[in-house]
């Protein structure tokens, strides 16, 4: 049976070693241990791109092994006590910059197996921190979220601090691949580049893109 299992994978193009998360060039076999290069956003489609010609991600994302979003860290919020997202296929990338200027964070999660319990497991992750952000301003004095867009699959927000600090964020959930995509700015200010005026639908666009190549056959 060991012996089946190894050439199912070795002709999947998938080692899976235990522990090891190894990187996965290109598009994604049924079961993948990494996030493919493929599903990061286009660095020409995230915001500020002409001002901040941003890196392709895939080169700078590393293993998120606690994969947690960008606002949460200002929402203060507690801790689930069943958080799905401990399971994952995670990457997390982060370009920063200097104070007043616009800092990348990007993130991809992932659920192994099959795409009716992993879609699933995409939506509830959206929808609970649907709720840690109308909440945020219960956990943690001072933060004031703006939702721009909520939906079953989408959410977006603007959030400030109260003058210290303002953030862009999207969230995306896409059961058909049974992953969750993360995109936030975020600046100290006064901001030295001002936001551009963007769609919310043209960056969640941006983000879908990808997955549908990433992650083979999870278009319908």
């Amino acid at each position: 049976m060991r012996l089946m299992l190894a050439v199912a994978l070795a002709v999947c193009g998938l080692v899976v070693t235990p522990g090891v998360a190894r990187p996965v060039p290109g598009h994604c076999p049924p079961i993948c241990d990494a996030i493919p290069d493929s599903a990061w956003i286009a660095p020409s489609s995230i915001p500020l791109f002409p001002v901040y010609r941003w890196p392709g991600l895939a080169g700078v994302a590393v293993t998120a092994t606690t994969p947690r979003f960008g606002f949460e860290e200002w929402c203060a919020g507690p801790a689930a006590a069943d958080e799905s997202r401990d399971y994952s296929v995670a990457a997390r990338a982060v370009v920063p910059s200097p104070a007043g200027q616009w800092n990348l964070r990007a993130q991809v999660i992932h659920w192994r197996g099959d795409t009716v319990t992993g879609g699933r497991t995409a939506l509830e992750v959206l929808e609970k921190a649907r709720l840690a952000l109308r909440t945020c301003q219960d956990t943690a004095a001072g933060i004031s979220p703006s939702i721009t867009t909520s939906d079953a699959q989408r959410l977006a927000t603007v959030i400030s601090d109260g003058g210290g600090r303002v953030m862009h964020a999207y969230l995306l959930a896409d059961p058909n691949s049974s992953t969750v995509v993360e995109l936030a700015l975020w600046a100290t200010v006064p901001v030295l580049v001002e936001w551009p005026a963007v769609p919310d639908v043209q960056v969640f666009d941006a983000l879908a893109a990808p997955l549908c190549a990433a992650y083979l056959g999870s278009c319908r």
